[in-house]
């Protein structure tokens, strides 16, 4: 295993501001050994890195930009900018990577709009682009790119357009709202809790482009399964749910948390302690984050557990905690990963990050992991 350098939300650190969040991953199409490693830091920006987690390259946010996901289609990266609601995209260098030196080059288009808000009034209130991912449509080749919406239910699906600059943008397909309420086997309705104007939810999704398929998790729910096709989304199916699903909350207003309000009726999941988080598809696999207890459940694309695991600490890393994102190529890497490679984020890196008065301040970044010793 291998990490990337600690990352450090804080004013003062280099980035500043950066929270590492979610990786993807770049095939070199001549060189595997080549290949490259792109993280989200947030405030912080987007991180390329090498095989062996050596950073190769950053790229700054633009002005009010807040990078929260990043995935890979072709030689595009894209990213869910949060902070201005949209999709930016960055040409992938293979040149620059195989000389680790420049990999990324940005070519979003400049007149791009909002993904969800209809005015940049909208955008400030922060119900923007939130998870992602991107493929391609097996039939038509088109470039697909899934968006979740923050604090929303929202789902929408685009459609990546070259235009004649050189400059990448979106168009449109269609958007889906997932529940924010649940009818229960004892008759009673559930939402989960959140803040009063909050809704629950999604961010880590995988688009499962050979079968035309989206997975995407609904924080405090669980996993859903939707078809997606040249016009949209076909019917969801939520095929695991996390634990606590189901469990009477309530927001005190006086902590700004959610607190128990009464037993537990027994209607959640057995694998997924909420937050449900970061996927990834490998092999017919599903992987799944399960954030609240640092474990990682694997499961057969129809929704079935068939293991979880942790990545421990050894060989001079640190174990992951709390993980956000995952990304897997299931391709030789070269040497260095042989049968493929897992990188994941690290919500707690270890040891922390301290200011000069001492204090600790939060640490994140991402682990390297073969995928023989994680996803069997």
């Amino acid at each position: 295993m291998a990490q990337t350098r600690a990352y450090v939300d804080d004013a003062g650190a280099d980035p500043a501001n950066a929270d590492a969040d979610d990786p993807a991953i770049w095939v070199h199409p001549k060189n595997p050994s080549a290949s490259v490693v792109l993280g989200t830091l947030k405030e912080g920006g987007l991180a390329a890195f090498d095989l062996k987690a050596r950073q190769l390259q950053h790229l700054a946010v633009p002005a009010g930009g807040r990078f929260n996901n990043v995935d890979v289609v072709g030689d595009l990266a894209v990213v869910s900018d949060r902070g201005r609601d949209r999709v930016r995209v960055y040409r992938i260098d293979p040149a620059g990577a195989a000389a680790g030196s420049r990999v990324l080059r940005d070519v979003t288009d400049p007149a791009a709009p909002p993904v969800f808000s209809a005015s940049e009034s909208e955008v400030d209130e922060q119900r923007t682009a939130y998870g992602l991912t991107a493929g391609r449509d097996p039939r038509t080749g088109a470039r697909w790119v899934a968006v979740t919406r923050r604090h929303e239910t929202r789902v929408a699906l685009l459609r990546l357009v070259d235009k004649a600059d050189g400059t990448v943008g979106t168009a449109p397909i269609g958007t889906i709202d997932l529940p924010s309420e649940f009818r229960l086997p004892n008759g009673k309705t559930w939402s989960p809790c959140g803040e009063p104007d909050e809704r629950p939810q999604l961010e880590g999704s995988i688009l499962d482009t050979a079968n035309r398929v989206l997975y995407t998790a609904q924080e405090d729910v669980g996993i859903w399964r939707i078809p997606v096709d040249g016009a949209g989304f076909g019917r969801p199916v939520l095929i695991d749910k996390v634990r606590s699903f189901g469990v009477p909350q309530r927001f005190d207003e006086a902590t700004e948390e959610c607190v128990a309000d009464g037993p537990d009726p027994g209607f959640g999941g057995k694998w997924l302690t909420a937050d449900a988080e970061g996927l990834a598809l490998a092999d017919g696999k599903l992987l799944a984050s399960s954030q609240g207890d640092s474990r990682f459940v694997v499961y057969d694309r129809e929704g079935t557990p068939r293991r979880d695991f942790r990545v421990v600490a050894g060989h001079g890393t640190d174990s992951v905690e709390h993980s956000d994102g995952a990304a897997i190529s299931t391709k030789s890497l070269g040497p260095l990963f042989p049968h493929g490679l897992l990188v994941v984020h690290d919500g707690e890196r270890r040891p922390a990050a301290t200011d000069p008065a001492g204090e600790e301040l939060a640490t994140t970044g991402f682990a390297f992991v073969r995928l023989e010793t994680a996803v069997r």
